[in-house]
């Protein structure tokens, strides 16, 4: 199904029930039915024109949630983790099968035809006007093998032992910048609120400093160019506020790595870290070391209920990481012999993108449906 709430797109390609992470003949086939049909029926139906140029396949699945499943008897699985299907003969097969399905649909549905090739032919004006924007400009946005003049990179060359902290902000990233290892540990502040690329185009999202920034410093690039094996960094760490508002600006990054770099999620590349919300110390005492750090509501509920007495200890509560000194952002937060990091995974990708499309897209009415589901089941609201 196409929809208009988000802008990528979401192909998912199984073979006797494999997940074939890695595409293969059947989701070749698969796209070159889409493409070719929409762009017939777009030239049958005069909505584009003589010399105009083609609907590209990224143009086509832009919005596109899709399932293939197929089943045969001696399956050919290729590539490095052998989740890619070689069978050459599928391919001809699942075209001929979806080039007929669809352009019976769009035949006998020219209400929903209309929208789809319309959101297509969308796509390709967006795309060629931030073509022309980008041949304009001296470097286009993935062009440049400059690093973006924000990141304090690590001097260590090797992916697998370097790590690039995501932070938000000049004060957070100014600590972080003098607590780290600057052997193995990058940092990368944000500039600007992130989007939520969920609700915007790729065009205006690649058009975002801060997106092609992060784009740049990661080094795989994104889509069709997209490499894991040019990662510069097999660590990425969100590092953000300990509050809601931090909460938030995780939120739209694991957006982005989920919609633009899922195979980072896959190869367990994504971490968030896990700063304090609360630092504890007893009143009256000269030393100005923090005697215990807690995580959240919970447990400083929990730890003050154990205390003998309470009102001997003054609660800080860190509104951000720029808050702590560098000494303390680098104890609790960044030394790895210390710190705890969450390894961010898809362990159902159904649940993973239904969570995504309806908690971050641009339908008001689901969002209001999970938060009516699962008030009753919150007991610490941070707002």
């Amino acid at each position: 199904q196409w929809t208009t709430s988000y802008y990528s797109n979401s192909v998912l390609a199984f073979a006797n029930n494999i997940n074939t992470h890695e595409g293969g003949t059947h989701l070749d086939g698969f796209k070159q039915a889409v493409t070719r049909t929409l762009n017939e029926y777009a030239r049958d139906k005069k909505i584009l024109k003589g010399k105009e140029a083609n609907l590209t396949g990224d143009d086509c699945r832009e919005g596109l949630a899709a399932i293939i499943s197929v089943k045969l008897h001696e399956p050919q699985f290729e590539g490095q983790t052998k989740t890619k299907l070689g069978n050459t003969e599928i391919r001809s097969l699942v075209q001929t099968a979806v080039q007929r399905g669809l352009a019976e649909f769009l035949e006998e549905n020219p209400g929903a035809a209309k929208k789809i090739v319309g959101k297509a032919a969308q796509a390709l004006k967006a795309r060629e006007a931030a073509r022309k924007a980008r041949e304009t400009a001296r470097k286009g946005v993935l062009e440049s093998f400059s690093m973006p003049g924000k990141l304090a990179d690590c001097s260590c060359k090797d992916p697998s032992l370097s790590e690039i902290f995501i932070v938000e902000g000049d004060s957070a990233g100014g600590s972080a910048k003098q607590a780290r290892d600057r052997k193995h540990q990058a940092i990368m502040p944000l500039r600007g609120k992130i989007l939520n690329v969920e609700r915007a185009g790729q065009n205006r999202a690649l058009s975002s400093e801060t997106i092609s920034s992060l784009i740049t410093a990661i080094g795989t690039n994104i889509g069709e160019k997209f490499d894991a094996s040019k990662a510069r960094y097999h660590r990425i760490i969100i590092m953000t506020d300990a509050d809601v508002d931090g909460a938030h600006i995780r939120c739209l990054l694991l957006t982005f790595f989920y919609r633009y770099m899922p195979d980072l999620i896959r190869l367990g590349y994504v971490y968030c870290a896990q700063p304090p919300l609360f630092g504890l110390k007893k009143k009256n005492s000269r030393s100005p070391k923090v005697e215990k750090y807690i995580f959240d509501e919970k447990a400083l509920k929990q730890h003050m209920s154990e205390l003998a007495d309470p009102e001997k200890y003054d609660v800080q509560r860190y509104k951000g990481l720029g808050e702590m000194d560098p000494e303390q952002l680098w104890e609790t937060t960044m030394e790895p012999t210390n710190r705890t990091l969450v390894q961010v995974s898809i362990d159902d990708a159904a649940m993973a993108e239904l969570v995504v499309t309806e908690l971050m897209g641009d339908q008001v009415e689901p969002r209001k449906q999970f938060i009516q589901n699962h008030a009753k089941d919150v007991r610490y609201l941070d707002i």
